[in-house]
């Protein structure tokens, strides 16, 4: 479904580089979590993925396609959620997410289908006649997610997607992302919450200075670590102190 293969982005060809030769494949119907320190590259790492940024080296391939090469198709399979959505302010909520639907080609039943679906699911309904400018934060976060879900992807991409949201949104999101691994769609989200990657994810991935310190099930990680560390935060901790070669 997602696969990076020795994947290297330098923002100058004489700089360190941001992501350096990572390598990582996720399946169909998986949760993957993809944490890390601030400016460990995973925000770099996520916009290569979408195609907003180009890699320096290596490819990324999505449903089989090449991301470089065939854009348009890797598009179409997956919903993105940015870390700092950017959305037209002068359009209203349903404005918003009829363009989304008009851009996928999502046909009339389903884009209401969907719509009312996500719109109750994130309590959107009633504001999502007003304006966009006239959203909080966390309003517009959820605009987001309902519009990443509205063409129904099959990969789903979050950078840090919970950032703004109450509690009980959160939870929403959770549990969509249970529901959409389950139906086959594969979930891939960065997120500074350990205990959400580790109660949530099939696997998660460490990256540390733009390479990947160490991947795995949380209960593989937890079977590598040293004494004392019982989870994913204490693991986590360890990796940054330079404790990661057990990992890798």
């Amino acid at each position: 479904m997602l696969e990076l293969v020795s994947v290297t982005k330098r923002y100058d060809i004489r700089s360190v580089p941001a992501v350096f030769d990572l390598n990582l494949k996720v399946d169909s119907g998986e949760i993957f979590g993809f944490i890390g320190p601030n400016g460990a590259g995973k925000t770099t790492t996520i916009k290569m993925m979408t195609g907003l940024l180009e890699p320096t080296e290596g490819n990324i391939m999505i449903c089989g396609n090449d991301i470089r090469r065939e854009p348009l198709k890797c598009k179409s399979a997956f919903g993105y959620v940015p870390d700092s959505p950017e959305i037209y302010e002068r359009l209203t909520g349903i404005e918003y997410l009829n363009f989304i639907a008009d851009v996928f080609g999502v046909g009339s039943s389903d884009r209401k289908q969907r719509i009312e679906k996500y719109a109750e699911m994130f309590e959107m309904t009633g504001v999502l006649g007003s304006q966009v400018r006239s959203y909080s934060k966390g309003m517009k976060q959820k605009l987001a997610i309902v519009g990443s879900l509205i063409h129904s992807p099959s990969l789903w991409i979050l950078d840090e997607p919970m950032m703004g949201l109450d509690p009980m949104a959160s939870h929403a999101l959770k549990e969509e992302m249970r529901e959409q691994s389950g139906n086959g769609c594969t979930v891939f989200f960065s997120t500074h919450v350990l205990e959400v990657a580790e109660k949530l994810c099939d696997r998660v991935g460490i990256i540390q200075n733009g390479m990947l310190a160490a991947v795995g099930t949380v209960d593989e990680l937890k079977s590598k670590a040293s004494a004392g560390e019982s989870s994913l935060e204490d693991i986590f901790i360890g990796i940054m102190h330079g404790e990661g070669n057990a990992y890798v």
